[in-house]
């Protein structure tokens, strides 16, 4: 089932008397519970995408129809329930509220959900059910993260829109984070828009891997990764893996090269 479609979707900025073009007439198509990679030089348009899924941001012209509606012809209160009901958001930054316990600051979702999920239960499943009690600043990084994590699953979203929120992070940590990512979404299920710079990320986490080109941010590939799952980081070792790491590498490096002409 297709849940996300996207026609013709094209994005203009003003800087003064000029206009920047950062996307550029994007079709794309998501199923439902499938978990997408986007892939790109920096300023192609990567993050654009994922606010106009979000209802953060719309396009200048074209059309986006998430599960049979035109976000765009949605109001203001129409929007902010879509939000609310439908999408959750992982970004790079924790956003969490330091004075707020790990419980508290996961339930904060309560307030705007239409149907949330049981705090406790969201916890335990990312495996932070020995934190409950703790505040931000007694977490890893990576433990923060999936505080993060835990927060965007807890309105029941039909989709997790996720903006690099392993970037900065250390090697060993964003590894074992794209295992416990993986896990998650084995069990839940939500369709991902997951937003990386990463080759190996990509390729570790995705189903399909969409390649934007420098800007204007067009599609320039789609590559659909089909090494089966449950996947770990010995998946990287395979012949598959590295097969698809260069192919995919050798379409995005010819974008980096681009941005720097």
């Amino acid at each position: 089932m297709k849940l996300i479609t996207m026609k013709g979707v094209t994005k203009l900025y003003s800087k003064g008397e000029h206009e920047q073009r950062a996307l550029d007439s994007v079709d794309l198509e998501i199923d439902e519970g499938k978990f997408v990679v986007i892939l790109g030089p920096s300023g192609a348009g990567k993050s654009t995408l994922l606010n106009m899924i979000g209802g953060l941001d719309s396009p200048t012209s074209g059309t986006i129809i998430v599960d049979g509606q035109n976000i765009e012809a949605l109001s203001r209160d129409e929007l902010a329930d879509y939000r609310a009901s439908t999408v959750g958001f992982v970004f790079q930054s924790y956003n969490l509220v330091p004075t707020l316990t790990v419980l508290e600051n996961v339930a904060l979702v309560k307030d705007i959900a239409k149907n949330p999920l049981s705090s406790h239960d969201m916890l335990r499943a990312v495996g932070l059910e020995d934190h409950m009690k703790n505040f931000p600043s007694e977490l890893s990084g990576g433990e923060q993260q999936m505080v993060v994590i835990a927060r965007g699953l807890m309105s029941r979203p039909r989709i997790l829109l996720m903006d690099e929120p392993f970037g900065a992070l250390d090697a060993q940590t964003r590894a074992q984070l794209q295992t416990d990512l993986l896990n998650t979404w084995q069990k839940e299920k939500k369709t991902c828009f997951f937003i990386t710079h990463d080759v190996d990320e990509a390729i570790i986490l995705g189903q399909r891997c969409v390649i934007m080109s420098a800007r204007p941010g067009r599609i320039k590939r789609i590559v659909d990764i089909d090494i089966p799952y449950p996947r770990t980081q010995e998946t990287r070792l395979s012949p598959e893996f590295n097969r698809l790491k260069n192919e995919v590498w050798g379409e995005v490096y010819k974008e980096y090269l681009e941005v720097r002409k």
